[in-house]
């Protein structure tokens, strides 16, 4: 079975000026040289870990790695920022200057969770500019997807969602929960804002948790990471990624040119199976992979099919 590739340190990095007051920053690792891919990180909000780095064979690839809009070492940060300009169009226009910014001509796209939603986004936005996709962990961020974590997960986790619920002040109770959130963690009271952002990652934590042996994200302890992360979150869901209802489900019968590999937990119940299925019967060509024993994120299996499917892109290349 196929694992990640052992760590591997950036041979360049940068801070790319994309407008708006906002400066990304990126870095290149493995074979200055070799195939190149591009890291679509998840969230909104997460940053790019180094393990992102090791999906990758480094002597066949040059890997892309940034952190988007307003998270991890880009700023400014997302936390404290106005995010009017921190929109999935941002994102993408971002990705394309990236692009232009190293030289290179078409790349893999890897994607996972809301880093799917972008990679399909951005796929469709500029065909041209991609030789590969790969996703893993699929959402396409509908207000159906949204809603179902929000508020259809009760039916999984009545009590932690009562708790998320009750985090909601009486008077904004007619709102969606996702739109209440929101305006919460724009309070001018840091102490509301900080309350709000704990009560949203603490059911982060949860509608995740459908695997036997999940560990609680440690990031969500640093106070600055939560307000940044469940500002973004909010921001992104509330607007479905700013796409009508179905729109990239249909723009992808456009992408039959391009190879893809869908991988999902068959007991994802955040982001449910269909939701991977019905983008691979609409993307031509696109190869679903699902893994049956793991949930949302980076299960044994799913790391294996995903270096499954870089490696056999690679080979595939040099072939």
């Amino acid at each position: 079975m196929a694992t990640r590739y052992p760590p591997i340190e950036p041979h360049a990095s940068g801070m790319l000026d994309v407008g708006d007051g906002n400066r990304v920053h990126w870095e290149t690792c493995g074979n200055p040289d070799g195939k190149p891919a591009v890291v679509l990180h998840g969230g909104p909000g997460s940053g790019a870990s180094p393990n992102w780095r090791r999906y990758f064979d480094p002597e066949r690839y040059r890997i892309v790695v940034f952190d988007q809009r307003g998270c991890g070492r880009s700023t400014p940060d997302a936390g404290v920022a106005d995010l009017s300009a921190n929109t999935t169009a941002h994102l993408i226009a971002d990705i394309e200057a990236l692009r232009h910014h190293l030289g290179v001509e078409r790349w893999l796209v890897l994607g996972a969770s809301w880093g799917a939603t972008l990679g399909v986004a951005y796929t469709e936005a500029h065909p041209e500019s991609v030789s590969e996709v790969v996703l893993f962990s699929v959402t396409t961020t509908t207000r159906r997807e949204v809603d179902w974590i929000t508020g259809d997960m009760r039916r999984v986790f009545p009590a932690e969602w009562t708790r998320l619920r009750d985090g909601v002040p009486e008077s904004m109770r007619g709102m969606r929960i996702i739109d209440a959130y929101a305006e919460l963690l724009d309070d001018p009271d840091p102490a509301v804002r900080d309350k709000a952002a704990r009560d949203w990652c603490a059911w982060e934590d949860t509608h995740v948790a459908t695997v036997p042996g999940y560990e609680p994200d440690p990031r969500y302890a640093d106070p600055v990471f939560r307000l940044r992360f469940a500002r973004l979150v909010t921001h992104y869901w509330r607007h479905s990624a700013w796409y009508a209802d179905g729109e990239l489900l249909a723009g992808a019968a456009k992408l039959g040119g391009i190879p893809a590999v869908l991988i999902h937990g068959r007991l994802d119940f955040s982001s449910p199976l269909d939701i991977a299925h019905d983008l691979a019967e609409a993307w031509p060509g696109a190869e679903l992979v699902v893994v049956d024993d793991a949930g949302h994120g980076a299960y044994p299996g799913t790391i294996d099919s995903v270096v499954r499917a870089t490696d056999g892109f690679a080979a595939a290349g040099e072939a």
